[in-house]
């Protein structure tokens, strides 16, 4: 079988119409890498109307981004209904309503009046709750009291009597006893928990009937997760579980706890820099606990506020205060989560963009794919969040009706927020190596000013550590030629023997002045 020459000068013709065209092409404005994401507004008209309405009032009051409130208000709804509801999406597959959400603010952005603005409603309805309770629990005090004290009063009558009545008395005691120990004193009930350590939330979730709210405008919770108040690696059980709603049983010297179907729901405000050092803690990013939250990195608002903005008016305030307690005070009473149903046009809806989000998945060409842990749960958010919107429209009689397509699309579009800001946190967090990398190549290229090098000249160039060879050059390179940085050119072939020329590179103009 005999094979054709190459024809060396058809060859070396393509060539050079392939490297004419890299050189004469006009370059777009490159897309950037990390840290410089453009980042989606919060959709606050996806809220329902009286949510909405005091989301933008708070917003304006204090002047701060109205991501700072929407998040928030989530946590809130999530709050009122986690553990007390949950999404019926198909088959066996139902998704609780309790959230994760973390807004990452500098300081003095005013975090703390809107903390107290949005969960003071929650507040109000605990000590309702409390009050609801308080006889109940007054009774269960008292006869508590009472066997206690008819028990030990048969056991020291028992224990003074002949040997022909004793048998008697001490089987008559130890009835009393077992009436005693079965007497349950129920907890008072709390809804947002203070102390939030591992140990404390997984008491509180068998306290009040597996659910607990975790909200601060610090995010202590993330330096308790990073484990500064343990020795040893974090318990991060609890924190795992409680988002998932999978069985927790807690077994110590002085305690034995078994949680069925916990719904922990945490909103907190955090510092940017916080989100990088939680980032480079092995336990939180191995075990998958901050692929659970949903991030908003809001523009700080410091330096364009006015000195007298809007107040929120009293109507709005009002609106909101007794729609969030009578919600948290309706869904308390559910013995069971109540089985939020989807419409067929919102489950088609969500079926749709589960099948958007997949292929953004994959590992290699994904867009998400450097964030599956996160990327893969954000379908499920997007039904939470449905049915947390659902309930809010449908106050009264939210568990019983299907969710709407409307609501659902609104959904997505906060499922699209979280995955804009989610992406960038997982940015300042170190989450894409590609990305690290790649800006540091870009920084080498600035310094030196280079409209066209060599792979091997930049290799003489770049950290030893972060590069120890050439070919580890090559997904950074190609990442900063898929936005737009580099055009790669064609090899030119010699045709000769030895060591191939190495690939060479254009570069953007506005990376071939040299740093002044």
């Amino acid at each position: 079988m005999s094979t054709q020459p190459v024809d060396t000068d058809l060859w070396e013709g393509f060539n050079a119409l392939d490297t004419q065209q890299a050189t004469t092409a006009p370059w777009e404005e490159p897309a950037p890498l990390k840290g410089q994401r453009a980042l989606a507004d919060f959709p606050v008209h996806a809220l329902p109307g009286w949510l909405r309405d005091f989301v933008a009032a708070v917003a304006e009051e204090t002047q701060t981004p109205a991501d700072l409130a929407g998040s928030l208000a989530l946590s809130v709804l999530a709050t009122a209904a986690g553990g007390r509801s949950q999404v019926h999406v198909r088959g066996s597959w139902k998704e609780p309503t309790n959230l994760y959400v973390a807004v990452a603010l500098p300081p003095a952005n005013r975090k703390s009046a809107v903390f107290t603005l949005l969960t003071d409603p929650l507040y109000d309805a605990e000590k309702r709750l409390v009050e609801a309770a308080t006889p109940a629990i007054v009774e269960a005090q008292v006869t508590a009291s009472m066997a206690k004290e008819a028990a030990e009063h048969a056991a020291s009558k028992a224990a003074k009597a002949g040997p022909d009545e004793r048998d008697a008395l001490m089987e008559s005691a130890q009835a009393l006893a077992q009436t005693a120990a079965s007497v349950r004193v129920p907890a008072e009930p709390q809804l947002l928990a203070d102390d939030a350590t591992a140990e404390t939330v997984a008491t509180t979730l068998a306290e009040q009937g597996n659910r607990i709210a975790v909200m601060s405008a610090e995010g202590e919770i993330f330096d308790i997760m990073a484990g500064r108040y343990s020795s040893g690696a974090p318990n991060l059980g609890v924190f795992l579980k409680g988002h998932a709603g999978d069985r927790h049983k807690v077994n110590r010297q002085n305690r034995k706890e078994y949680i069925e179907d916990p719904a922990v729901t945490i909103g907190i405000c955090v510092q940017p820099q916080v989100l990088e050092a939680i980032g480079r803690n092995e336990a939180a990013r191995g075990r998958g606990l901050l692929g659970r939250f949903l991030y908003s990195l809001p523009e700080s608002l410091v330096g364009y506020r006015k000195s007298e903005p809007d107040p929120i008016p009293e109507d709005v305030r009002a609106t909101y205060s007794r729609n969030i307690i009578d919600l948290t005070l309706a869904l308390a009473d559910q013995a069971e989560p109540a089985a939020i149903e989807l419409s067929r046009e919102a489950y088609g809806t969500l079926r749709d963009y589960m099948d958007r989000v997949e292929p953004k998945l994959r590992k290699r060409e994904g867009a998400l794919g450097h964030i599956d842990d996160w990327a893969g749960k954000v379908v499920g958010a997007t039904a939470r969040i449905a049915g947390l919107l659902h309930l809010a429209e449908h106050l009264e009689a939210g568990p019983t009706l299907p969710i709407c397509e409307e609501t659902m699309r609104g959904a997505i579009e906060l499922g699209e927020y979280f995955t804009s800001h989610s992406l960038a946190a997982f940015d300042v967090m170190g989450a894409d190596p590609t990305a690290d990398r790649a800006t540091s190549l870009l920084e080498t290229l600035r310094a030196h000013g280079w409209g066209e090098f060599s792979k091997r000249e930049l290799m003489l160039k770049v950290s030893r550590s972060e590069f120890p060879t050439a070919d580890a050059l090559d997904p950074a390179l190609g990442l900063l030629e898929d936005h737009g940085y580099l055009r790669a050119l064609p090899v030119q072939r010699t045709g000769g023997r030895g060591r191939p020329p190495s690939p060479r590179y254009l570069t953007h103009p506005r990376l071939s002045t040299p740093a002044t």
